[in-house]
């Protein structure tokens, strides 16, 4: 049995996920707890789950900080509205993050997601699934944005680039650009490095919208949808540009 908790402050959310979670009998749910100080106490006094499904704002603060203070080995599939948070989830032990209102297709597939890195005979390797999960985690296939108080789902395989203007990092599609709330060196830990590069400090573009390269007197780089500014590639990054290229 798989050993599972529940960290959520609504209790309509906290009763559609208990019910969610019976429908997989071999998840046993242990608790389900909805506060910070809560968590806190309850991974104190207790052994600790293989699977933790967490809301991540609380009403006494972030669940992050619960694992900030009791350190864990238990495995995350967040739950949330709340797209900033994604890349911290990531690195916090995070199989997958599912966006509220959680359908059971999408609860569903994370579970299994979680199962695909146990082996056949259920005795897991905690460092063996953090490194399958590593090169899942590099492989980003959608990047959720804000506009206004909207929330919209932007698939990576539709950014052209996404550069840094004014310590904010954009994405650019053909649409428009958003702004976004990583930075360029954490998207470089979760996108695909075989589709993006990092050509320069400010840019990193998506092999599929090159449009020319300009080789003299320096490389210079042609997208089909990009700012105003020109993207050059970084002299001591053209090594690894034109071998990117070639793969």
């Amino acid at each position: 049995m798989i050993k599972t908790l529940i960290i959520e402050d609504e209790k309509p959310a906290a009763r559609k996920l208990e019910r969610l979670i019976s429908l997989f009998p071999d998840l046993e749910l242990v608790a389900t707890l909805n506060s910070v100080e809560e968590g806190v106490d309850w991974f104190q006094n207790n052994p600790h789950p293989d699977l933790i499904f967490s809301d991540i704002v609380l009403g006494d603060g972030l669940s992050f900080d619960i694992f900030e203070k009791i350190p864990t080995k238990s495995f995350m599939i967040y739950t949330t509205a709340f797209d900033q948070y994604t890349l911290k989830a990531f690195k916090l032990n995070s199989i997958d993050y599912l966006l509220k209102p959680i359908m059971e297709e999408d609860l569903e597939k994370a579970i299994n997601k979680f199962k695909s890195f146990l082996p056949s005979d259920s005795a897991y390797n905690t460092m063996e699934i953090k490194s399958l999960i590593k090169e899942e985690k590099q492989k980003l296939s959608r990047i959720l944005v804000k506009i206004g108080y909207n929330l919209k789902i932007v698939q990576t395989a539709e950014v052209s680039c996404f550069y840094s203007e004014s310590k904010i990092v954009y994405l650019q599609t053909k649409e428009r650009n958003y702004p976004t709330d990583f930075t360029l060196d954490e998207l470089q830990e979760v996108l695909d490095e075989k589709t993006f590069f990092r050509v320069n400090r400010q840019f990193m573009i998506n092999s599929n919208f090159i449009r020319n390269i300009h080789t003299s007197p320096y490389y210079k780089v042609e997208m089909e949808f990009q700012p105003e500014e020109e993207i050059t590639v970084s002299r001591d990054r053209v090594k690894d540009f034109k071998e990117w290229l070639s793969r």
